[in-house]
């Protein structure tokens, strides 16, 4: 493999389903820092990437075919930022939300997350506010600790800005100390041979179930389904995904809204499942379990799935049940204190990664996981996997840094392909990997959302 400068063994994380040359098929090239900030977000990318690419190749074989995958620093930045690069008829994607930022308090600064319309909601509720310049003074009025207690408490999204140490010393930031970034429950099962694919890829034959939203799932399985994979992605009619950034993760899957308390949409749901090989999740669990969707259930009724299942905070510990996002997560960790410096006032004020590095590589390790595990099949070997934002947060906490005096470096500009399709004009960022040296393309662009039946292809 080659490695020019090392990358952080996030491989190893997949040891006991991989092979051990399972990397053998993975090269790389380029400059190994290039955003050079406190952490080694590099290194997270382009070992996250290597992760995946390592399981494409360990699944591949095991259907009989031989493939070599190779990628690139600049694709690897690329693919992390793929929501700033894409253009929809012309327009940058909508950015964070007004409310959605940074805010000082009594005693330091918290952290506000109101993209939907229901987290606005909840956060006005929560703040006693009646209109958007009435939340400064509400939360001022406050410690960071309690706008942080009350709008979760009201179902929205607050973090206090924690230090690393605060956040390690915490209850919940010692749960995740204890856990791997993937946790895999492994069972023993008959063997099986994967889908032997066709032409369309080397996941061609691979059936995804994606119940995921927002970033972090939807951009790992978008790569499933560049390589070949037949991903349908479901979401509830009650809680619509923000366009622009459905549009930025929906390439080369089918998308269904469907709600899945009712009856129909239950029934048609179980046949789908009992012909899936991957289920990937993204809500919290008692959400999960109510609908009898959680890892427990389906691997019970399921046992050939591979259950993939993500959460903000981890499925365990006192903050099991709350929501988060990358940014929400940043903050509480102590990544947006490591990232502060001086304000515009010239005070001190939090600041944020350069990108939103959380979801990408916690998505790109969900869908490595799912391959590892449909691979292991051929062994006797099923099971679930567990990922969380916090614990990716916490990985890359614990990277060393880049070297003292590293700078920023610059990178070639992003290779963007350009289309025409349901929602118009697109210019986006194309896959991160070459498959036996030929780049991997889109098949096609994402499909109005909500347009799929609850059907395989």
């Amino acid at each position: 493999m080659s490695l020019p400068g090392r990358v952080p063994p996030l491989l190893h994380s997949l040891a006991r389903l991989l092979p051990e040359q399972a990397g053998d098929a993975v090269s790389w090239s380029g400059r190994r820092w290039w955003w050079a900030g406190r952490l080694d977000v590099e290194g997270l990318a382009l070992g996250s990437l290597q992760m995946l690419a390592a399981a494409v190749a360990a699944y591949a074989s095991s259907t009989g075919r031989g493939t070599r995958i190779s990628f690139t620093s600049d694709g690897a930045a690329a693919a992390f930022a793929s929501y700033a690069h894409v253009r929809i008829n012309n327009r940058q994607a909508q950015g964070f939300a007004p409310l959605s930022g940074f805010r000082p308090t009594a005693d330091g600064w918290v952290r506000l997350h109101a993209n939907y319309p229901h987290h606005e909601r909840a956060l006005f509720t929560a703040l006693g506010a009646e209109h958007p310049g009435e939340v400064d003074a509400a939360v001022r009025g406050r410690t960071s600790a309690e706008v942080e207690a009350v709008v979760t408490a009201h179902g929205g999204l607050a973090a206090e800005v924690r230090t690393p140490q605060a956040w390690a010393d915490s209850e919940q930031g010692r749960v995740l100390q204890a856990e791997p970034w993937l946790r895999l429950e492994l069972d023993a099962v008959d063997p099986a041979l994967p889908p032997r694919p066709g032409n369309a890829g080397p996941l061609d034959g691979l059936r995804v179930l994606d119940l995921t939203r927002v970033i972090a799932g939807p951009s790992g399985s978008r790569l499933l389904g560049a390589l070949g994979a037949d991903v349908l992605r479901v979401d509830p009619p009650a809680i619509p995904e923000l366009e622009d950034q459905y549009v930025d993760t929906g390439f080369a899957k089918r998308s269904a809204v469907a709600d899945l308390a009712g009856a129909e949409a239950r029934r048609r749901l179980r046949a789908l499942l009992a012909q899936a090989d991957v289920v990937l999740t993204a809500y919290r669990g008692g959400s999960m379990a109510r609908l009898g969707l959680d890892p427990a259930s389906l691997r019970a009724e399921y046992p050939q799935l591979a259950v993939v299942s993500l959460d903000a905070w981890g499925d365990r510990g006192p903050w099991a049940e709350r929501r988060g996002f990358d940014s929400i997560v940043q903050a509480a960790t102590g990544i947006s204190y490591l990232y502060g410096g001086a304000g515009e006032d010239g005070g001190w004020r939090p600041g944020a990664l350069p990108v939103q590095a959380l979801d990408y590589a916690t998505g790109l390790g969900m869908s490595a996981a799912a391959l590892a595990l449909v691979a292991a099949r051929r062994q006797g070997v099923a099971g679930s996997t567990h990922l969380s934002l916090a614990r990716t947060a916490q990985e890359l906490l614990a990277l060393p840094g880049p070297p003292p005096g590293t700078e920023p470096a610059a990178l070639p500009g992003p290779a963007l392909r350009s289309g025409f399709g349901d929602y118009g004009s697109l210019t986006y960022v194309p896959p991160p990997l070459q498959i036996n040296g030929h780049q991997l393309e889109y098949p096609w662009l994402p499909p109005r959302y909500g347009s799929a039946d609850l059907a395989w292809r």
